[in-house]
């Protein structure tokens, strides 16, 4: 596994949940901030995935077990609360890591410095979500909390080391979670209980071990392009 596939896969999957939106967003203003954050999460993907070889290739022609994406981001958009804390986590989490590599000699200082900014927008739109459920009514409240709750077991896999990033995952971790528990805390939310790491705990994502959806997920991903070898558009 290279790290330029890692990303590159968080990106591309995540990318794919969010525009999986389209048309179903809870008003017209999120239509277009989930597009664009999905837009900036497919321009980080093709720039990475092309340091490995053609894009369109490996995007639309590998097999499941040849992708490389934390589990997290290949889970189902569910509500729209679990949309947003699934943002959440892995903003907050790309947004450091992206801030590290900015500032680092080595192959990825130059995109890592353009899309933290980027990133750095996705944060407040998932922040701002959290804190309007989680302190909104007592059902945007408990929708925000089971979102939380239910993607908690992925969050420990993020900070697992990628081989080529030079990067203090423990110091990575730490800080993410500060961050976290200072949101939930501000939204009148509760830091999700039970393990992020473990035998018993999802993390397979980076050895290609995926969750049953994204099975389902990447079927439609590459349909046309399985359907239609060798067109050009």
């Amino acid at each position: 596994m290279t790290a330029a596939l890692a990303l590159g896969d968080d990106a591309l999957v995540l990318s794919h949940r969010l525009a999986e939106l389209s048309g179903h967003a809870p008003v017209l203003e999120e239509e277009v901030a989930l597009a664009n954050i999905a837009l900036d999460l497919l321009g980080q993907a093709r720039v990475l995935l092309s340091t490995e070889g053609d894009e369109d290739e490996l995007a639309y022609l590998r097999e499941e077990r040849s992708f490389r994406n934390l589990q997290l981001v290949e889970q189902p958009n569910g509500d729209f609360a679990q949309t947003i804390a699934r943002q959440l986590y892995f903003s907050v989490y790309q947004e450091l890591l992206y801030g590290r590599l900015a500032v680092v000699d080595g192959p990825f200082r130059g995109i890592a410095a353009k899309a933290v900014k980027e990133v750095a927008y996705h944060r407040d739109h998932a922040e701002h979500w959290t804190l309007r459920l989680g302190d909104g009514t007592a059902e945007s409240h408990e929708r925000m909390q089971a979102g939380l709750d239910a993607l908690w077991r992925y969050t420990g896999e993020m900070f697992r080391p990628v081989e080529g990033l030079d990067v203090d995952w423990a110091e990575l971790e730490s800080v993410w979670l500060a961050r976290i528990t200072d949101v939930l805390e501000r939204a009148t939310l509760t830091l999700p209980e039970g393990p992020r790491t473990g035998a018993w705990t999802a993390g397979a994502g980076r050895q290609g071990l995926h969750t049953e959806p994204f099975g389902r997920m990447l079927a439609e991903m590459q349909h046309l392009h399985r359907s239609h070898p060798g067109a050009s558009w």
